[in-house]
């Protein structure tokens, strides 16, 4: 049951279970395992997996079943994955920080300008 039809919030461990083509103990057993794993649970205690959830559980499934990690190394895997997503804004922020200012742009531009100009004169005259 790859494709959904109809998008819900939430869906029940028996439905991820169809989605993920996995078994509901496949499931509960990774939630041990994989810290970033964590569906909210209703008042019932049933799990409610959200779509982010499932999306995790088939890079979980793809890392084990066809790339072969160990559990141990796709939990390293997803951990340094968001590590490195996290500190993604830093760079932004430091590479915004070295791009020159608004006033330089514009007079390299100006400078680029004269410059065709000069090389267009070089060429009439050769």
């Amino acid at each position: 049951m790859e494709a959904r039809d109809i998008k819900k919030l939430y869906y029940s461990i028996g439905e991820v279970s169809e989605i993920t083509e996995l078994k509901q103990y496949v499931l509960r057993y990774w939630e041990t395992e994989f810290p970033l794993l964590k569906p909210n649970k209703n008042r019932a205690g049933n799990r409610n997996y959200r779509d982010t959830d499932i999306q995790l559980i088939q890079e979980i499934k793809t890392l084990l079943y066809e790339k072969k990690f160990t559990i141990k190394g796709a939990r390293q895997y997803l951990k340094d994955r968001n590590k490195s997503i996290a500190d993604a804004p830093d760079k932004v922020v430091k590479i915004a920080d070295s791009m020159p200012d608004l006033k330089t742009l514009k007079d390299l531009r100006n400078g680029l300008g004269e410059l065709i100009k000069t090389i267009e004169s070089f060429k009439k005259e050769v």
